[in-house]
């Protein structure tokens, strides 16, 4: 049997969006940036902390934690790209080494699993190299949010790690998403400020460069822009695939969809077969393969590696 692609509908008019004024080009200063940054946390907040919009914020938050992997992969000299990446974490076996790039991104998925106030599991995650700083540094972050704002909070982190260790760019990075998500009481942590950092603008921040804070803080809410953007598709594609569920009369396909749903990247032959990861439900690696296939012919799935064997599918974007 043949299908069609599923028609994905273009108006998202009903989700919290950007407004023009945001995001238009103009001559910065300390205030406007500030200004535009609450505007687009505004947006932002209303997306995730609604259920309603149907954002999928477990596949949001992995879909962010690879970005940030990229980022941050850059930043520390290595420039891995994206499908590296994501290869590296997917498709090594369990129990063998990951490497550089594999690492990063468990890095970061381990991160969007913490609760904000868990001080002990941040200090298991950035090592204990850093561990008895977090507290600190987390403090003066949460000072300036609360005296300056959440985008004057998140550039004094970078600044205070940076300033003790300035290779320490995925903590850096790591305790400003945190400290933006405490100063707007989020339970989660979402990679939401590193997407567009650079390191010549973390070197100039610790230099103390003429107009390195604001330098900072533009590329910050152009990476939460982006956060904004990668939402709000996010939900887009999630209600496309789940409006073709009651086609997928595979047994397990719901719980399949909610894999879909949940997770950047699905591995057949891993995370389908022999059994539905997260659940008890059998499926067979010829069943996996064709539920993934048949995803792909619905289009509301892609496959994200370009081979013909060991492949990876992703809700389609």
């Amino acid at each position: 049997m043949t299908y069609q692609p599923t028609a994905i509908s273009n108006d998202l008019d009903t989700l919290p969006q950007l407004p023009g004024w945001v995001t238009t080009g103009r001559a910065e200063t300390p205030e406007t940036v500030a200004f535009r940054f609450g505007a687009v946390l505004t947006v932002l907040d209303q997306l995730i902390g609604d259920p309603r919009h149907g954002v999928p914020l477990k596949l949001l938050a992995n879909r962010l934690a690879l970005s940030a992997a990229v980022a941050t992969s850059k930043l520390e000299g290595r420039l891995a790209k994206e499908a590296d990446i994501r290869d590296a974490y997917h498709l090594t076996p369990p129990g063998e080494a990951r490497g550089p790039d594999g690492d990063l991104l468990a890095f970061w998925r381990e991160a969007v699993r913490m609760r904000t106030s868990g001080a002990g599991e941040i200090a298991d995650l950035v090592g204990s190299d850093f561990a008895g700083e977090v507290g600190v540094w987390l403090d003066v972050g949460l000072e300036h949010a609360r005296t300056y704002g959440p985008l004057s909070g998140c550039v004094a982190v970078l600044r205070a790690v940076l300033e003790v260790d300035d290779r320490a760019e995925r903590v850096a990075c790591l305790l400003s998403d945190i400290a933006l998500a405490q100063a707007l009481n989020w339970k989660q942590v979402l990679p939401v400020t590193t997407q567009r950092l650079t390191k010549a603008a973390l070197r100039d921040l610790t230099a103390e460069g003429q107009g390195a804070d604001l330098a900072v803080e533009g590329r910050i809410l152009e990476s939460v822009e982006e956060s904004i953007r990668l939402a709000r598709e996010l939900a887009r594609r999630a209600d496309a695939l789940r409006s073709v569920a009651p086609k997928l009369r595979a047994k397990g396909s719901d719980a399949a969809v909610d894999l879909f749903l949940t997770e950047d990247a699905v591995a057949p032959a891993s995370m389908l077969s022999p059994r539905i990861r997260g659940t008890s439900i059998p499926m067979t690696d010829r069943a996996a393969r064709r539920f993934c296939d048949r995803l792909v012919e619905l289009g509301v799935a892609r496959e994200l590696t370009g081979r013909s064997t060991f492949r990876l599918y992703g809700i389609a974007s």
